[in-house]
């Protein structure tokens, strides 16, 4: 039992707990504190000037009706506040911890007894200290319960940060759903949840505190200081290993970030690249994982904000370059090279060997059923059938709507929209009868699908090409060899099983590349 233990307090996950667990305090302490600064004040003005009440209230409460995941892709491309990391994330936080605090601030003051006023006005009192001695010490409670809200609001949102890089705990959910890992999924959700309850239990403490003291019976003062002082010493620790972790400073010399998207393939192939460079230069490098869909990933290579990352061929064509989808491989290729160096100052080095294709998928009982093989073949039976489909693959043009419009399939009820990993089940368990799929997804082998054939070529190829910032390459011009000895060095079948093994298999993603490299003959 003892050993157990050591070994989780020792191993490279309870590290990133501890790491992760700070970022996420961090984000949390920081955006509640502006949003405090902020907050108080603007319930205090709205208080005195009322016709200010409504288009304020308003403004706040139009920002909780967003979708927080809306707010951060919104935030990627503003100037100054925006990009990918922890201040797009913090400006996030804050606007949706305001609204609370605001309304709860002008609500209390509201509520003093305007006899109450009107004594400490004839006692000679200014505007001032009947603010600072009478308004806020009775709204005090209601102030706190304002503040107590937007804290655990602030606690669950800044899970959703990790989609644009800014770390916490979110890491892991984000890389537990891609990977299908409920391990990884706890290792974010149990701590995020004690935080919001501590943080609830701490500021409903703090109110109990006041409140007792406002009457009279300042009972909890012994026990008051011990919880400011251990809050003060968590907040010391969080700095600690945010310095540690420079995670507040620029990025050092000789360092390279290498980015990748937010599931399992993605983050395999980020780690190779991060590897290969770690090997075959002198360079450091930081990792950037998880960081959401390809629109967010891209803004962040063209603004420096990453180094270098992998791409779909197909993706850049269709998604970043809305082009119209064409099934020449080569060409499709160096379009894409092209315009990246011309238009964005990104060089798009070749091929890692393979393509994910999407794959349209069956059960293979209906297959022999209907004798189905083709997409074309299939469309005649989709009315009866229920779909499903991943949101990116619902929105693209050379997605969704280009299967419709080249095979005109057509399906009675409106297709489910859920996450790739979960497709697979919902097909396996007859929940739906169609899904998209990925031809290199791991989780494959576990299953007997039919992949139907795409016999009118309505999807793009979809190669695997390293992307890369031209800056960071004149900097560090070793970077290229290293990179281009990856060229065609993975197969599909390779992927396939990586994948497989990264979403099934106990051990981390960088123990995993590190095996397959060395297997390969890239890394001694």
């Amino acid at each position: 039992m003892i050993d157990l233990i050591y070994n989780f307090y020792s191993s490279p996950l309870f590290q990133e707990i501890i790491q992760r667990t700070g970022e996420h305090l961090i984000l949390v302490i920081i955006s509640m504190s502006v949003a405090i600064i902020i907050g108080i004040p603007l319930g205090i003005i709205i208080s005195r000037y009322p016709k200010l009440a409504q288009p304020i209230l308003g403004c706040a409460n139009a920002i909780q009706t967003i979708p927080s995941l809306a707010i951060f892709g919104f935030l990627i491309t503003v100037p100054l506040i925006g990009g990918i990391g922890k201040t797009p994330a913090i400006f996030a936080l804050i606007l949706y911890a305001l609204l609370p605090i605001i309304r709860n601030t002008y609500t209390g003051i509201k509520q003093v007894n305007q006899g109450v006023k009107e004594a400490a006005k004839a006692m000679g009192m200014t505007q001032l200290q009947i603010l600072i001695l009478i308004e806020l010490p009775l709204a005090l409670k209601i102030i706190l319960v304002g503040v107590r809200v937007s804290t655990v609001i602030c606690v669950g949102i800044a899970t959703i940060a990790a989609y644009i890089g800014a770390g916490g705990l979110g890491v892991f959910i984000v890389r537990g759903i891609a990977m299908v890992n409920n391990q990884l999924i706890l290792a974010g959700a149990i701590p995020s949840a004690i935080i919001a309850l501590g943080a609830d239990w701490g500021i409903g403490w703090i109110e109990k505190y006041f409140t007792q003291y406002n009457k009279g019976k300042p009972k909890l003062k012994k026990q008051f200081l011990i919880i400011s002082g251990i809050i003060g010493l968590l907040i010391f620790g969080c700095f600690a290993i945010i310095n540690q972790q420079n995670l507040w400073k620029n990025k050092s010399v000789n360092t390279v970030i290498i980015g990748s998207k937010n599931y399992t393939e993605q983050l395999i192939l980020g780690e190779i690249l991060a590897q290969t460079i770690e090997k075959n230069t002198d360079l450091k490098v930081e990792r950037k994982f998880s960081l959401g869909g390809a629109s967010i990933i891209f803004e962040a290579v063209k603004s420096r904000q990453i180094d270098g990352y992998v791409e779909l061929s197909g993706t850049a064509f269709t998604q970043i370059l809305k082009q119209n989808p064409i099934s020449n491989p080569q060409i499709v290729y160096e379009k894409v090279k092209q315009i990246y160096d011309k238009k964005f100052n990104l060089e798009v080095m070749p091929s890692l060997g393979f393509e994910n294709k999407y794959a349209m998928m069956i059960r293979q009982e209906d297959s022999q059923k209907y004798n189905i093989n083709t997409l074309s073949q299939a469309a005649k039976y989709t009315p009866q059938w229920q779909a499903a489909f991943d949101q990116v693959f619902m929105s693209r043009e050379d997605g969704y709507r280009g299967l419709v419009k080249t095979y005109g399939i057509k399906f009675t009820n409106v297709p489910k929209t859920m996450e790739p990993s979960l497709m697979y089940s919902a097909l396996a368990n007859k929940q739906v009868d169609f899904i998209s799929g990925y031809s290199t997804e791991g989780t494959l082998k576990l299953f007997n699908f039919k992949i139907l054939e795409d016999d009118k070529k309505c999807f793009p190829p979809y190669e695997l090409l390293p992307v890369f910032n031209q800056e960071i390459l004149k900097k560090y011009p070793q970077l290229v060899p290293a990179i281009k000895q990856l060229a065609g060095q993975i197969s599909r079948e390779e992927m396939q099983q990586l994948n497989y093994q990264a979403d099934t298999q106990k051990g981390t993603v960088r123990k995993l590349v590190q095996n397959f490299l060395i297997k390969k003959g890239l890394k001694s």
